[in-house]
This record gives structure tokens, C-alpha cells and sequence, in this order.
């Protein structure tokens, strides 16, 4: 068995890049003062600072649970038994033969106010001062940080041959090649792009850029599936890399016209002018504006016009302008359209522009979905439009709409349209396995029986269905159950003697802005993970796990794929509070830590970006609605506090159940998005097999929630010795009324 893939936590959130702060959270990101992170750590004697950046998620949020950007957060107060501050004490100075501790907080703290004042000259002196301590990186890094754009490629370079392998060095060199490419420095990207090795998405454009602008178009092709085809909100690097790729000669006139009728559906009018001219059929930014101005002054003269390509190109820029605005609309115009059309003897609209068109409308529908409910014409629409040019994020849309309605054969049709590595995936791979399953072909039936006991060899999400479908149980004790794994004194000194795990360990000991803690943990686990070395990922999710440092040592177990221990992955702190208010409340306590596990990572002074706190994460206004249903005076401190938390936390989760039809499944999704939105997703009509409600859920982020509540739960009631397969958990949700 192999171990649960859970989603990641508050901490983890669009974390992919953990050694760094995507370009995406940097304009709106928190900046932590130094001279609070200086006086905060002390008492440490080591030297530390780094100044960056730093959130955690996104912004998007939903009522009362869309929260998960930490704006600030302290150390986990829960300590296991036996976890005395003697334990943190002796623990917080690990050495190695390459980093000694620094003489004193003195040289750190000044660094910090220098760096906080733009001090130049004073960091310098504190380079000096702080050289071979554990932190000795991090006042260069500041110093560099201030203006990275005056950087030259060359200090950038020397920078991490003297730091090799440390976050900081990637981090500096990663932002280096996002700022040269925000300032069309191509050569410069180019430069360091070797030295970056876990870019995140706006990272892995820069340096597609600086390649795509110097002549290595291959390279810059890497990351055409990456942004070719999206019409999804991306970074800004990545916009421009697209655009730019229109030049790039390893990219065909079929590539440009695959991307220009998504540009023409969502009204990019620079990248259409500039596509529609590498292939020869210009179109002048006067005839966009004259649509955008009046779409249907372009319907009402196009059959007068000749039958040309840019015409049909036109023709897609105006269904696709009238059905940002409705998309009934949108239908209702394509419909007469094409019944005009069949009666010329000579067709206007070609069956390529048919189909696009026909998207257009398919993937407008599903933007919608939320506010109007769900349709099966949103199904019949991309069949309409089926040919070989589907990106996956429209292939995934299809897929969606066809299991919402029971569409097999659609489903089928859909996950063929995806690239290979994404049908590969075990959601696409249960979800064919599901449709396989409808079918009246025995051969197939008999394929999806192999495929579900493929998949029962995972425990995340699908695996756990599909263990359901082949009549086998989760074991927790086939995992280690409560048993905490065995650490030898040889792999937890060298936990403690690494020096990417010590830098973290030190940091969270000083009680430092986590922040920066997690991304040296983080980039610790990922370099034992590249070196394949278990064992020291063990030891230090061990030693975490002993100091309380839960979060860090759930993200350990869960980034590798072969080390299993449920006591770390899935610890229980505050049992007896969870389970005690969770039956007062009439709710599943395993339901409960599922929650939790996925809303704080059982840090209890966790605090999202929208005010939402604690071990459950509740919003203050639900806090104060909780305190009155409950007679109390709403007191923010008491609300947050991890015992009042659990109890309001449990409270409203059986506020929810009970108005959700006593659906779990439900009730998770509402506790996320809202119980309205909860209710939005039901059926009208008859009810719905509770995977299938889940994966038609219209927000990304509460799909990929309640997939993992439900994930957690199994996995807990199987810990807490009450063990419930999770499609019996999740049962049947019936229709909305």
C-alpha cells in the first residue's frame, strides 16, 4: 500500500515553489519588518535575516472559509508529552563542519535594522561580521535584495556558488531571472538559468524568455503546454512568453491558429492582431473595435460579406464578446446563424468555425455554473465541438459537465481529448474507470475492475474510492496506525546537524516569523527527497513532530513518495477536546480532524489574510453568529484560543450538517464555500452519487477541499478505531429545494 497524497495545508497552499515567493503573491504580499524579526529571534545565537516577501495561497475567497493566506501566525502550543523547552533549547544550536554558530545576536540584530533602512555599507560590515555562521547567507542575500534589478549576473552567480544548494540562493537567483525578465534583460536571464532548479510557474517563463529571445528556441518550447493554449489568468511572464512565442520558428501556423481562436473567444485583441499576421490574414484593431463596440452590427451585415477567413475569424471575435456578456444569447445568435446558413448553397460558416464557436459556448457555461446552475447543454455543446484541438483546461470542463449528467460516453470522449500524462492521473483514471464501469460492453466492464484495483494501491482520494469499488478496507495499521516510527540516535543527529533542517529547526526555536521557517524546512525536505534519503526525512519529521511542529512534520511525510507513518502524517492533538465537542455537536469526530487537517494544519494561531483563525479556522462574524446560537459574549481572543476554537469550530460544523441535509459531503463544502454555494451545487432534480457532485463543484479550490476533508476522514476514522469507507461516508447528495 502506498501512502496517502493529501492536499496541502494553510502553510502549503499554491506553495509548489516553497524556497520562494511566486511572482504572483509578490505584489500584495505581507512584507515582515526585520527590526521585528531581529528583536524576535534574540535569544538565538545564531546570526539570521532575510527580507522578502511572504504569503502563503491566494486572495480568493468564499464566505465564510475561503482563507487561506496567512498573514501571520505563531509557533503550535500544542507539545506532545514528554516535549519539555529544555528539549527546544538543546536542540536549537545544531552545528555541521561547514556552519558555526555566530558569536553573538548582536551582529544580527543591527543587520537587520540596517537592512530595514536600506543601510548598505552597514550590511556589508555585517557580512563580515556574521561569515561561516548557520545563517551567514542571509544578510548578502538582503544587501542584494534591496535593488535586485542593478544586480549583475555575475554577483547573482557568485552568490550561490558561495551558498550552494540553500534556499536563499535559489530564491535570489529565481528572482533575479523574473525581475531581468520584467525588464527584457534576455541575455541576463539567460545567464543564470542554469542555476535555477525548482522554478515555479512565472520562474520557468522568465527563463523560457530569455531562451526564446536568444536564439535556444527549443528550450523556450519547454514551456509551450504550460501557456500556449490557456485562457486562464496566469502570470504576467507568462502572458508575454506566449505572445512572444507567435516568433518563435519551432511553432507552426497550426499552433498559431489553435491559439488565435482562444485569443479571438477571449478578446485579447494584442495577441490577435499579432497571430492573425503570422498567418497572413492580418486583422485591423479598427474591425475589433467596431464589434466590441456593437457585436450585433456584425451579425446583422454578415451575410453580405464575402465567405472569407478573416471573416470567420471575426465571426468567432463577436459570439465570443456576446457571450462574455450571456451566453444564452451567444446560443440563441449561433443557432439562427447556422440555420440560415444550412439553407445557402454555399455555407458562410465553416464546420472548424461551427466548432469553435460551439466551445465558446461550451466553456462559458461552465464559467456559470454557480450563479445559473448546472446544464446538460453545457454537454451537448463541447460535443458539438469535438475535433483534435482541445486544450486540457477545456477538456477538463467537458469532462466535468459529462459526469455531472451521467454522460459516459462523453466522459470517454472527454479524457481521450486530454494529453497523455493527465489521463494517466489517477483522477482521470477512476473517472474512465467509472465510465468503463456504465458500460454495456463486458470487455470494458472488465478493464475498469483492473483499473479500480490499479488504483487501490493509493490511498489519497481516488484510491480510497476505488478501494470501495474492488471490496477492499483501508487499514491504518497497515501504515503504522498511532505508532510513531523509530528513529535511530545516528539519523536524528544528522536531522539536526543538516544544515537546511537546522536552519529551520533554529528558526522555529527562536520563535521567528514561520514564514521563513517553513521555506528552510521546506527546501530541506525537498533536497533529502532528491538525495532519496528516508531516513532523514524521518528522523526530522520526528523531531518536529516531538516540538510540536506539527505542520512541518504532516509536510514531510506527505512530499515523499515511500516514507508511511500516520502518527506523523495524521497526529490527533486535543483529542480529547475534538472528540468531546464533536459529540455534543452530533458530528463524526474523524470528520472533524479532517477539517482541521486540512484548515490549519493543527496550528492554532493560524490567521488567514480574510480574518479567519485558529485550529478550525473561523470567521469572525461566523464566531460572533456561533456565540450567539451558544449564549456567550463574542470575545475575538477567546474565539481564537485552541480549546474555544475546536468547540466553535465543531459547533458550526453541525450547524451546517443539520441545515445541509445531514450530508457530509455537503456540509464539508459548505464549511469552505459557503453553505448557499453548497446548496447552488445540488441536483434539481433526483439525487447524485457524491463523487460525482464533488468533482462538478464550480470552485477549483473547494473541489480539491472537499476531496481531501473526505480523504482525511477515512483515514481518521480508521486511526480513532471507528473505520468508515469513504464512499459509504459520502454517500448520496440529494436534490436542492
Amino acid at each position: 500500500m502506498t501512502k496517502p497524497q493529501v492536499a496541502p495545508g494553510i502553510m502549503d497552499k499554491n506553495a509548489h515553489h516553497q524556497n520562494h515567493t511566486p511572482e504572483r503573491f509578490k505584489k500584495t504580499g505581507l512584507r515582515t519588518s526585520a527590526l521585528s524579526l531581529a528583536t524576535a529571534v534574540g535569544a538565538l545565537g545564531f546570526s539570521q535575516i532575510a527580507c522578502a516577501e511572504l504569503t502563503w495561497g491566494d486572495s480568493s475567497t468564499y464566505q465564510q472559509e475561503g482563507k487561506y493566506q496567512v498573514e501571520s501566525y505563531q509557533p503550535e502550543s500544542y507539545k506532545p508529552d514528554g516535549y519539555t523547552q529544555n528539549n527546544a533549547q538543546q536542540n536549537s544550536s545544531p552545528q555541521n563542519s561547514g556552519y558555526q554558530p555566530d558569536n553573538g545576536v548582536g551582529s544580527f540584530t543591527a543587520a537587520a535594522i540596517a537592512a530595514e533602512r536600506g543601510d548598505v555599507n552597514a550590511l556589508y560590515n555585517h557580512e563580515q561580521a556574521m561569515s561561516g555562521g548557520l545563517f551567514a547567507m542571509y544578510p548578502t542575500y538582503w544587501r542584494m535584495n534591496l535593488d535586485l534589478n542593478s544586480q549583475s549576473s555575475a554577483a547573482v552567480s557568485q552568490f550561490v556558488r558561495q551558498y550552494p544548494d540553500t534556499v536563499m540562493a535559489e530564491k535570489l537567483v529565481a528572482d533575479f531571472a523574473e525581475t531581468k525578465a520584467g525588464s527584457n534583460d534576455y541575455a541576463s536571464v539567460r545567464q543564470v538559468a542554469n542555476l535555477i532548479t525548482n522554478a515555479d510557474d512565472s520562474e520557468r517563463c522568465a527563463v523560457a524568455l530569455g531562451f526564446n529571445n536568444g536564439g535556444d528556441t527549443m528550450r523556450a518550447m519547454a514551456a509551450k503546454s504550460d501557456v500556449w493554449l490557456t485562457t486562464k489568468k496566469q502570470p504576467a511572464l507568462c502572458d508575454q512568453l506566449a505572445l512572444e512565442m507567435n516568433n518563435n520558428a519551432l511553432i507552426s501556423n497550426q499552433d498559431r491558429t489553435s491559439r488565435l481562436k482562444r485569443m479571438l473567444r477571449k478578446g485579447k485583441t494584442g495577441d490577435i492582431m499579432a497571430l492573425s499576421s503570422r498567418l497572413g490574414t492580418p486583422i485591423p484593431y479598427s474591425s475589433l473595435s467596431e464589434i466590441q463596440l456593437s457585436p450585433s452590427s456584425f451579425f446583422s451585415r454578415f451575410a453580405r460579406e464575402p465567405a472569407s477567413q478573416n471573416n470567420q475569424y471575426l465571426y468567432l471575435y463577436a459570439i465570443g464578446r456576446i457571450a462574455e456578456k450571456s451566453y444564452r444569447e451567444a446560443a440563441l445568435q449561433l443557432d439562427f446563424d447556422i440555420k440560415q446558413d444550412n439553407q445557402r448553397s454555399a455555407k458562410l460558416l465553416t464546420d472548424d468555425t461551427r466548432r469553435a464557436a460551439y466551445r465558446t459556448l461550451g466553456v462559458q457555461r461552465m464559467n456559470h455554473n454557480t450563479d445559473d446552475g448546472f446544464n446538460v447543454e453545457a454537454v451537448d455543446w463541447f460535443r458539438n465541438s469535438l475535433d483534435n484541438d482541445f486544450s486540457f483546461e477545456e477538456a477538463e470542463y467537458y469532462a466535468m459537465a459529462a459526469i455531472r449528467f451521467s454522460r459516459w460516453d462523453d466522459v470517454v470522449e472527454a479524457i481521450s481529448r486530454m494529453d497523455a500524462e493527465s489521463q494517466k492521473t489517477n483522477q482521470w483514471q477512476y473517472w474512465l474507470a467509472r465510465a468503463y464501469e456504465q458500460s454495456n460492453d463486458s470487455s470494458k466492464r472488465n478493464t475498469a475492475k483492473k483499473m479500480y484495483q490499479n488504483l487501490a494501491k493509493s490511498n489519497e482520494y481516488y484510491g480510497l474510492m476505488a478501494k470501495d469499488k474492488v471490496g477492499q478496507r483501508f487499514d491504518a495499521s497497515r501504515l503504522g496506525g498511532s505508532n510513531l516510527p523509530n528513529v535511530s540516535s545516528a539519523d536524528r543527529a544528522r536531522a539536526l546537524q543538516n544544515p537546511h533542517f537546522a536552519r529551520a529547526f533554529a528558526l522555529y526555536n527562536a520563535d521567528a516569523s514561520r514564514a521563513y521557517a517553513n521555506r528552510e524546512w521546506n527546501w530541506a525536505v525537498k533536497k533529502a527527497r532528491d538525495n532519496r534519503d528516508n531516513n532523514l526525512i524521518i528522523a526530522a519529521a520526528r523531531q518536529a513532530y516531538d516540538i510540536g511542529w506539527l505542520d512541518r512534520a504532516i509536510y514531510a511525510i506527505d512530499n515523499t513518495d515511500s516514507v508511511n507513518s500516520l502518527a506523523i502524517s495524521h497526529p490527533m492533538p486535543h483529542q480529547s477536546a475534538v472528540v468531546r465537542y464533536s459529540q455534543s455537536a452530533g458530528i463524526d469526530p474523524a470528520w472533524a480532524y479532517g477539517i482541521m487537517r486540512q484548515e490549519s494544519r493543527f496550528v492554532p494561531s493560524a490567521r488567514s489574510n480574510v480574518g479567519a483563525s485558529g485550529l478550525m479556522q473561523v470567521m469572525p462574524d461566523t464566531a460572533k453568529y456561533i456565540a450567539r446560537n451558544l449564549g456567550e459574549t463574542y470575545s475575538a481572543s477567546r474565539a481564537n484560543s485552541g480549546d474555544t476554537n475546536i468547540r466553535y469550530g465543531t459547533w458550526y460544523m453541525g450547524d451546517i450538517f443539520g441545515k445541509l441535509n445531514s450530508q457530509p459531503v455537503l456540509a464539508t463544502a459548505g464549511y469552505n464555500a459557503g453553505p448557499n454555494n453548497a446548496k447552488r451545487w445540488q441536483p434539481a432534480y433526483g439525487s447524485l452519487a457524491a463523487d460525482q457532485y464533488v468533482e462538478s463543484i464550480a470552485f477549483p479550490e473547494t473541489r480539491n477541499y472537499v476531496k481531501h476533508v473526505m480523504e482525511n476522514a477515512t483515514i481518521y476514522s480508521s486511526l480513532l478505531g471507528r473505520g468508515q469507507p469513504i464512499s459509504q461516508r459520502m454517500g448520496t447528495v440529494p436534490a436542492g429545494f
